[in-house]
């Protein structure tokens, strides 16, 4: 397993900004994929990634989805929003989080350096080691009635 990424002391003072994407199958099955680097490597998370410069909330969800899964998505809305503190790993994110349906694409893994495994899971057998983010995504959906 790779080493975890290594925080410079100017993204260890200055919040960063990473969007989720809480992606459901038609089956209502989850897609969660298991991290390999910080923060929480070793954790199932919901598909997401780092917000770039002039580009929107919903561009990054649609375009870290696809980076991540293969998948094209179509947000759904906000699920949420988490204060993602890792102080251990020197991690501070401010992560909004989507729900998304499934409009095309073929479900892989592109990006194995990143991610060990991209699956489905159905809401009664999610993994224990969820991140803060896809629990908090999670607990957003279920409040509202779903998964």
């Amino acid at each position: 397993m790779p080493a975890p990424e290594t925080v410079t002391p100017a993204s260890a003072s200055t919040p960063r900004v990473g969007v989720g994407v809480l992606i459901l199958n038609d089956a209502g099955e989850v897609l969660l994929t298991l991290r390999r680097r910080a923060p929480e490597a070793g954790c199932w998370s919901i598909a997401g990634g780092k917000v770039e410069f002039m580009e929107t909330l919903e561009e990054t969800a649609v375009r870290e989805a696809h980076e991540e899964t293969g998948l094209h998505v179509e947000l759904v809305r906000l699920l949420c929003v988490t204060d993602h503190l890792v102080p251990a790993e020197g991690q501070h994110w401010v992560a909004p989080a989507y729900l998304a349906c499934i409009v095309g694409g073929q479900l892989s893994n592109p990006e194995p350096e990143k991610t060990e495994e991209v699956r489905f899971f159905s809401p009664g057998a999610l993994p224990g080691n969820l991140t803060l983010t896809a629990q908090n995504a999670l607990a957003a959906l279920r409040r509202e009635g779903g998964a």
